[in-house]
């Protein structure tokens, strides 16, 4: 890892109607939209899509540096994230994410393991240290089945 402080530049253009055009250097350039619930097309990302989008991928992310510390062997992770957005005295803002990560590990003996570092990946995630929303963790835990024994 690079030494902090750590520095991310995007660039951001957009004219008086239709898409915007977010790009960074070395990754592909995103023509961006207002989400439907701002009377924006369906189909496209949103400021807002690519935040929630931030808050599960930082969040598999973080898990994968707390398992491997850990030593905790998995099979997939799927992270769904949903976040709220209101009106708190009288400004937009979100106000919460739930965050329902499925985990799926080999071994039932190491459940007790995989919720530890289910949680440390939450209390570690970068972005959603950098939020004031509130994020709530609804994590499981599944086993693949067996294969059924020859007969």
């Amino acid at each position: 890892m690079h030494p902090f402080p750590h520095h991310y530049h995007v660039q951001a253009q957009g004219s008086a109607s239709g898409s915007v055009r977010v790009a960074t250097t070395d990754a592909p350039a995103l023509d961006t939209h207002a989400p439907p619930e701002f009377d924006g097309p369906p189909g496209y990302w949103s400021p807002e899509s690519l935040l929630v989008a931030s808050v599960a991928d930082c969040y598999i992310l973080s898990f994968r540096g707390v398992a491997r510390a850990s030593k905790l062997e998995w099979t997939s992770l799927h992270v769904d994230v949903e976040g709220v957005l209101d009106r708190v005295e009288g400004v937009s803002r979100f106000v919460r994410f739930t965050v329902k990560p499925r985990l799926s590990i080999a071994s039932p003996d190491r459940e007790t393991l995989a919720r530890t570092v289910l949680d440390k990946a939450k209390r570690t995630c970068l972005v959603t240290n950098s939020l004031t929303a509130q994020c709530e963790l609804v994590p499981s835990v599944t086993f693949p089945e067996a294969a059924p024994a020859a007969q």
